[in-house]
């Protein structure tokens, strides 16, 4: 038993955000070793069965290391919400301290974190004739023109959503035709904040050169790894193009080539270019979401944790990933 545990230190929860590529699995394991935990995904492409290299989730020998919950459990099938995930999240979360262990939630998805910690508005589930036909009334006029739509229902949400930003579009397109009601409203409903007890919160803020090396690199390793495998295979289940499997990095990108109309060393340099930009939007969110979260910088990773640093500046270097 460690020392934290001993003394009743130990948190009832550790969260752990940051971008991709910045070693929160590293630093999860670190702290499930140290402190007795296992670890709950809260990255929204991780839970696909189908993509373990591209979505870089937790190899084998890591899964064995400490257990892993949510991770690789949904088909890409499967349109799997922000509520059934906080639903998900907090069974696993209250197994695991059931068992007097730690729960160590970590992932790159920041409104998974803001559910869990600030609350979460159940939207009752959108028809799939409704989004099937919000999705093709989109693509067929362009995001442009569906933005103007929505900024007729929803004014609110159409000031906070970009005009080529589809998915979001159709999101408060569908909302408000499934339920009369615009997403923006019911984002105003009083919640509840679904998670209790002593949560420690930390965010990484790696500095955007080391990270964006780090992201180029670990691409190049996922290639190496057999993602354009894991791409094909993906192909051969027919999913909807609108499915969010089907646009989890790099997997558009390996798509083109596959059909012949990029080269490979075209595909990668699109897929890393991509993987940096959401770097930089997630690390954009963070910073304006989770002000109140524990910033965790690199320098000053030796200093918290032994092994971490270590542990964070080899992350995703190696074949594993």
């Amino acid at each position: 038993m460690s020392d934290a545990r001993r003394k009743g230190l130990t948190p009832d929860v550790v969260l752990i955000a940051g971008p991709t590529a910045s070693g929160k699995s590293a630093l999860g394991l670190a702290l499930a070793s140290r402190l007795g935990g296992e670890i709950v995904n809260a990255d929204s492409m991780q839970i696909y069965q189908e993509l373990r290299v591209l979505t870089a989730r937790p190899s084998v020998e890591e899964e064995v290391e400490a257990p892993h919950h949510l991770y690789g459990h949904v088909s890409g099938g499967t349109l799997y919400s922000t509520g059934q995930w906080l639903q998900d999240s907090l069974e696993a979360i209250a197994d695991v301290r059931a068992r007097g262990l730690v729960p160590i939630v970590l992932g790159g998805t920041g409104l998974y974190f803001q559910a869990l910690t600030e609350g979460f508005v159940d939207i009752p589930p959108i028809p799939d004739d409704v989004r099937r036909l919000v999705r093709s009334e989109v693509a067929d006029i362009g995001p442009q023109a569906a933005h103007g739509l929505l900024r007729a229902v929803d004014p609110k949400w159409a000031g906070q959503v970009n005009e080529n930003d589809p998915q979001r579009i159709s999101r408060g397109l569908e909302v408000f035709r499934a339920t009369g009601r615009a997403l923006t409203d019911w984002h105003e409903d009083p919640v509840d904040v679904p998670l209790r007890g002593r949560a420690v919160k930390f965010v990484l803020a790696p500095d955007r050169a080391w990270l964006y090396e780090r992201i180029n690199r670990r691409f190049d390793l996922m290639l190496e790894a057999g993602a354009l495998d894991e791409v094909k295979a993906l192909l051969s289940f027919g999913f909807a193009d609108h499915l969010p499997v089907m646009k989890s990095l790099g997997v558009p990108e390996l798509q083109v080539h596959l059909q012949g109309e990029i080269s490979l060393e075209e595909a990668r340099i699109r897929a890393q270019t991509k993987s940096r930009q959401y770097a930089k939007r997630q690390m954009t969110w963070f910073r304006q979401r989770m002000i109140a979260w524990n910033t965790i910088f690199a320098q000053d990773l030796e200093s918290q944790i032994d092994e971490i640093f270590s542990f964070i500046d080899d992350y995703g270097l190696t074949d594993t990933v």
